[in-house]
């Protein structure tokens, strides 16, 4: 790709062009006008690079070096990465910030500015020119790079060599990829983990304290943990003004729907296990008798000192709009991308998905100039939710499931980008409403598995809040849902907590893929994405429970779930949703939310949404949901977000004997060749629509071939 000219370049030399034979007054006369507009320009462009610089003052660059080894991604050419610190100052009376909970809390510099740093990782073109002039700001997950391993199916937190470009499908596309770090209850923990430096909030010079609510779950028996815990990370908690635990209250119970029992006081203490021994310890629970497997454990405590939580939204705004629209920090040091970057998108796992959708939500999708940050986002398994991403105390992990934290204000109205109301409370709303008053709405793509709408409260991103009827999508949105995925993504078929064997489908990255091509094309103006696809309730492909387990194939030994996760209606106090502080700890509980479900087939496979040929052409069950197996706790109710697969059996022969109504593979495809062309069917369909890509619809068809069932050796 040629070097561009600059915008002042472009313009004088189409104006050479056009009046080279013109009459000399004529000509002064429009290089006069050039000029002046020349001026104006670079004027524009200084005060840009001025107010950003006001944001992000200080860039540290730690590492600059190739990445791959240098080697040649197509036209984009080689690739280098560049690491190191971003130190911002905001100013905390900007209008800009003022949803930014406790920022009049926050310390101050001599310039009356509030301070704090966060990580930054970037992959680049080491030519800009040759790149796509995109931005693909990768929103962490507990610290862990995402990007990568979705798009090119190679996991690191610290990409560097050629075996962790993977496929280089990122590469040869030419994005840009940015990272940096957002919250503050990262640990850092040897693995590369990115972090952020966000300062305590005080009062009056006073250390603020405040009641917090933690629920804790453990798959086995425990006698300490970290106070906030949970399978991918340790968070760093908000310690107990003191290790006394007179003033605390730590209660069990097996589920929630059961009575609560409080844990005597003197058989727990806010302490941590060294070789046996308990070691006070202000952020650590233990627990003489050992957390039960699968119990549920409430404590609730007096903290001390909230981090700004909030910031982490400003982080993310200044941090792409200083590597977008700024040439330079306050030092002069070179911003590293130059003026390369047309186009930011921000892409987002889950919680990360969950980031996004607050952050548009939060109206922080405008930066300080009142520039557009992201042009596009691409959402993925976030269900309807949002976070605890701008609270005091804020605990950045929590979200809720059927089992565990339904007191954890993780989904909260409004949650589609639709105006609704709320019959029982009276709220009104949509998550897209500061957006729409700032005119810079993005184009938005929620890709949703199965399990989001029997663990994750799904369906509320596109239905009413009573489930009654489905809303009419905003024009700058698609939903889809992945039929049959679950919400951690395909793997091997082994059971960790679950009854039966967990989902094998392999969903994230072929669609994902598809799905980050649709959404460039679409910021770009070329080409709308594929209608939605998601269940319906008009057409009968979303649906309630009973009709649900009516639907689900009669297996042996396979019950279908008697419930899922419906969100309360959580009354944290009034100055909740207007200052971010909770006054009832634990938060009241009101009425759920009707949530729904995915219909399914005979085969007990979803109807709607994007059937891959492994759905369409089925050789078992794909589902969102598992079960509990007895020797983890709570036998028989939801397993988290872990989905299950059934695979069918191979001759009618094994199918009547084992009772399974589901035909066999023999009898559905007597031949390889059978099987084959159908799956060469689906999946030509789905890339004809959209939904693959040339690569991966050749990989699918690779694998099916790959397969031996009809007595190949």
């Amino acid at each position: 790709m040629l070097q561009h000219n600059t915008p002042l370049e472009s313009v004088m030399l189409k104006h050479n062009l056009r009046n080279y034979h013109q009459k000399a007054r004529i000509r002064v006369k429009r290089y006069n006008s050039i000029a002046k507009f020349g001026i104006l320009l670079i004027g524009a462009l200084l005060a840009s690079a001025a107010a950003a610089r006001a944001e992000v003052v200080r860039m540290q660059i730690d590492e600059r070096a190739p990445f791959a080894e240098g080697r040649s991604f197509g036209r984009s050419g080689s690739y280098e990465k560049v690491s190191g610190r971003l130190f911002f100052e905001l100013d905390p009376d900007s209008p800009a910030n003022s949803r930014i909970t406790d920022i009049q809390l926050a310390p101050r510099n001599e310039r009356g500015k509030v301070e704090f740093w966060t990580d930054f990782f970037i992959l680049k073109p080491t030519d800009p020119s040759r790149g796509n002039r995109r931005i693909l700001y990768d929103v962490h997950n507990r610290g862990n790079k995402l990007a990568v391993w979705t798009f090119n199916g190679v996991r690191s937190n610290n990409p560097t060599s050629l075996a962790d470009a993977g496929n280089g499908f990122l590469m040869r596309h030419g994005y840009t990829i940015v990272w940096s770090g957002w919250n503050g209850d990262v640990m850092p923990d040897g693995n590369d983990r990115l972090i952020a430096g966000l300062p305590i909030a005080r009062e009056n010079g006073q250390e603020i304290v405040g009641r917090i609510h933690a629920e804790i779950c453990r798959n086995e028996k425990v006698f300490s943990q970290p106070i906030f815990h949970d399978q991918w990370s340790t968070s760093r908690v908000y310690p107990a003004v003191n290790v006394d635990n007179s003033t605390a209250t730590l209660t069990m119970r097996p589920t929630r729907a059961e009575p609560a029992a409080e844990v005597p006081r003197d058989q727990w203490a806010f302490a941590r296990l060294e070789d046996g021994k308990p070691i006070a310890d202000p952020t650590h629970l233990h627990i003489k008798q050992g957390l039960k497997p699968g119990w549920l454990y409430e404590l609730t405590y007096t903290a001390k000192n909230p981090r700004v939580t909030g910031l982490g939204f400003a982080s993310i705004r200044d941090c792409v709009s200083f590597f977008r629209y700024s040439q330079e920090d306050a030092r002069g040091v070179a911003n590293p991308l130059g003026r390369s970057i047309e186009k930011a998108y921000i892409f987002g796992i889950s919680q990360s998905g969950r980031v996004i959708h607050h952050f548009i939500h939060e109206g922080l999708n405008t930066n300080q100039n009142e520039q557009i940050v992201f042009d596009a986002a691409l959402i993925h398994v976030a269900g309807a939710g949002k976070g605890v991403f701008n609270h005091r105390f804020g605990m950045t992990t929590l979200y809720g499931t059927y089992h565990q934290n339904n007191l954890a204000p993780s989904e909260f109205f409004p949650f589609t980008p639709m105006p609704q109301k709320d019959p029982i409370t009276g709220q009104a709303g949509s998550t897209l409403d500061r957006a729409r008053a700032k005119g810079q709405v993005p184009k938005m793509i929620f890709t949703q598995s199965s399990s989001e709408y029997w663990s994750r409260g799904g369906s509320l991103l596109h239905t009413d809040v009573e489930g009654r009827q489905d809303l009419k999508l905003d024009p700058n949105m698609r939903v889809y849902l992945i039929a049959g995925a679950q919400h951690l993504g395909g793997g091997e078929p082994t059971k960790g907590i679950c009854q039966q064997p967990r989902n094998v489908l392999d969903d994230r990255g072929p669609v994902l893929r598809a799905m980050l091509v649709a959404l460039d094309r679409w910021a770009g103006g070329l080409k709308e994405p594929p209608p939605s696809r998601y269940p319906r309730i008009a057409d009968g492909t979303l649906v309630d429970l009973a009709t649900f387990r009516k639907q689900f194939p009669k297996m042996p030994d396979i019950s279908p779930p008697t419930a899922y996760y419906a969100p309360r209606r959580l009354d944290p106090g009034p100055r909740w949703f207007t200052q971010g502080i909770a006054d009832n700890v634990p938060p009241k509980v009101g009425p759920a939310y009707r949530t729904l479900i995915p219909a399914v087939d005979a085969d007990g496979n979803d109807l709607a949404g994007i059937r891959l040929p492994d759905v369409a052409v089925p050789l078992g069950t794909f589902a969102g949901w598992n079960l509990r197996a007895a020797e983890y706790g709570n036998p028989g109710i939801l397993a988290g977000l872990n989905g299950m697969y059934l695979p069918l059996a191979l001759t009618a022969k094994e199918r009547h004997k084992l009772g399974d109504p589901r035909p066999s593979v023999l009898e559905r495809y007597p031949t390889r060749d059978v099987y084959l062309a159908l799956v060469a069917e689906a999946a030509l369909k789905l890339n004809q629509e959209g939904f693959l890509l040339d690569a991966d619809l050749v990989e699918i068809l690779n694998r099916a071939a790959a397969r031996k069932l009809w007595g190949e050796k």
